[in-house]
């Protein structure tokens, strides 16, 4: 939905199972249109439409793509952003860092999302930007050396100049958002600022550029800069323990934009005691990966998942602080042993309330298959419509509905 500022929020579909177009077309009728009934009933509602490789295929059939079309008219709705970053399964079955393959140094990232970015041109309205929120590069162990960040940014580029081209014969704009997450080649904003810096706003890839699209010099830099960008993802840079103002504004320094905001809460374990390492158990499970990056006297730790840092503290407990990549509702604070990251949304939406940190904001839990059973005693609708009542209240005056939104 397009709130009074001009930002358009909703939720990420990838909540819901489904891997196969016709599951995703069955869950946007049977789960999102009961979350804009709570939300906004009677005025239009954004979707964010998560696609895998095999549900972007196929809903580029011709008659598939013109029933979904139809059934977005006919419920009022509209595709705004779509999530491009895990490009296979996504539930039920083990993911773990396999979510990042392919990944930016692979012709299929690119084929898969040069076709998200030709379907989102289509199901664009007019005068409303377009996101896709991507892999941050690589995950960081599978890289060999600085000839993969060469291939991953020549890649990207490749992907930019179809953007370009997209927008000239569409008119419609699209950013490419790269998701920085830990244990990720892209994991703080440093390191993404370092990658935009030295490779992706540099003379070598605007030239580049130039040779694919015909661009001005001027022009293909200006064309890096509007298409290419950040999607922050809250529960991410709170877990990185970045610094809530500071980090927005070093990417806005450096000439970074961000098409999308990921509206999520991580796992704040201030201390760790028998206790806290107890309730934290049950939130170990074999379907995703849970980083953790611990904070002590020896400055930040890392680890890419949860039994790798259960066993460091076998020998003993550290004074030191955890927090784990784990996604919760954004409306819960207070958990069993310790609390979530909220504190750190409620700042970022205080800042967003204050001047919009970006065109798209987007809550994304997507976690719910695998939380525990506690966390999950009412309907999925009804919890991602909660969710967003709370972001909704956060924003405050900002978060009425605009009612000229897109029909």
């Amino acid at each position: 939905m397009r709130l009074a500022d001009g930002t358009h929020l909703t939720y990420c579909s990838n909540i819901h199972p489904g891997e196969t177009w016709a599951e995703v077309r069955a869950n946007l009728e049977r789960h999102v249109t009961r979350v804009r009934d709570r939300i906004c009933p009677g005025e239009p509602f954004g979707i964010g439409l998560r696609l895998s490789g095999r549900a972007a295929a196929d809903l580029s059939d011709a008659a598939t793509f013109d029933e979904f079309a139809a059934f977005l008219a006919r419920e009022r709705m509209y595709v705004f952003t779509v999530n491009g970053f895990p490009y296979g399964t996504f539930h039920g079955t083990r993911v773990k860092e396999d979510v990042y393959l392919p990944d930016w140094r692979d012709d299929e990232r690119v084929r898969y999302t040069d076709q998200l970015a030709d379907l989102l041109a289509r199901l664009l309205p007019e005068g409303i930007e377009g996101s896709i929120s991507t892999v941050p590069g690589a995950y960081k162990s599978a890289l060999q050396d600085a000839d993969d960040a060469h291939l991953m940014a020549d890649n990207i580029v490749r992907h930019v100049g179809h953007l370009v081209e997209l927008e000239r014969s569409t008119g419609k704009h699209i950013a490419l958002a790269l998701e920085p997450e830990p244990c990720c080649y892209l994991e703080t904003v440093e390191e993404s600022i370092a990658f935009f810096t030295q490779y992706l706003f540099s003379e070598a890839c605007a030239q580049r550029l130039v040779r694919m699209t015909g661009l001005a010099n001027s022009a293909a830099a200006d064309a890096l800069r509007r298409h290419l960008g950040i999607c922050l993802d809250l529960c991410h840079a709170a877990v990185e323990f970045e610094d809530p103002a500071r980090c927005v504004q070093n990417l806005l320094d450096a000439g970074i934009r961000i098409p999308k905001v990921q509206i999520s809460s991580g796992l704040r374990i201030p201390r760790l005691t028998p206790d806290t390492l107890a309730a934290l158990q049950p939130y170990q499970d074999a379907v995703y990966l849970h980083q953790v990056v611990e904070n002590g006297s020896a400055g930040l730790r890392r680890f890419d998942d949860l039994p790798e840092a259960f066993a460091t503290v076998k020998g003993g407990l550290r004074e030191v602080e955890w927090r784990v990549h784990f996604h919760v509702p954004v409306f819960v604070e207070t958990l069993s042993g310790f609390s979530s990251t909220q504190f750190f949304l409620r700042d970022m939406l205080a800042a967003h309330r204050r001047t919009p940190l970006s065109p798209h904001l987007e809550v994304e839990t997507y976690t719910w298959d695998v939380l525990p059973a506690a966390l999950r005693t009412q309907a999925v609708e009804d919890a991602v419509a909660r969710e967003m009542q709370w972001v909704l209240g956060q924003l405050g005056a900002q978060a009425s509905v605009h009612a000229g939104a897109p029909e």
